[in-house]
C-alpha cells in the first residue's frame, strides 16, 4: 500500500523561495512501515521518507537526480559497508541516505534532509 503524507501549502517545487525553512512535523513514526519508502509533501517539497529502525528515519528528495522523475520513495534500501543507501528504482544509481552522495555515478547527488523523532512524530528539516 502506498500512502502520500501531506503537510503544508501546495507549491510548485521550482518555486522554493517562498517556502519555510526549519523543522516540519510530517507524520507519526508509526505511520511509516519499516524498510519501506513513503512520499510526503512537506511545505511544498516532495520528500521520500524511509524508516530503517524503530526510531531511525531518513529523508531525501523524492526527485531522482538522474531522470528528474519523482520516484525515490519506491527505491531499494540497502547499505554500503555501514552506510545506509537507497537505489533509484529506475536506473539503480545508489545514494548514501545520510549525505546524498552517489556511489555509482560521479557528479550525481540526491538532496538529503536531517530528520528527528520528537514525541513519536517524524520531523524533517528543510
Amino acid at each position: 500500500m502506498t500512502a502520500t503524507l501531506e503537510l503544508g501549502a501546495l507549491a510548485a517545487e521550482s518555486d522554493l523561495a517562498g517556502l519555510e525553512t526549519g523543522w516540519h512535523r510530517v507524520c507519526a513514526v508509526e505511520d511509516l512501515e519499516p524498510a519501506w519508502g513513503e512520499a510526503a509533501l512537506v511545505d511544498g517539497r516532495q520528500v521520500a521518507l524511509f524508516r530503517t529502525g524503530p526510531g531511525e528515519v531518513f529523508a531525501v528528495a523524492h526527485r531522482d537526480p538522474a531522470t528528474g522523475a519523482h520516484v525515490m520513495a519506491r527505491g531499494i534500501l540497502g547499505s554500503k559497508g555501514t552506510r545506509p543507501t537507497i537505489a533509484s528504482p529506475l536506473h539503480k544509481e545508489v545514494y548514501d541516505l545520510e549525505t546524498g552522495e552517489c556511489f555509482t555515478t560521479p557528479g550525481l547527488r540526491l538532496e538529503a534532509f536531517r530528520t528527528r523523532v520528537a514525541d513519536g512524530f517524524v520531523e524533517v528539516e528543510l
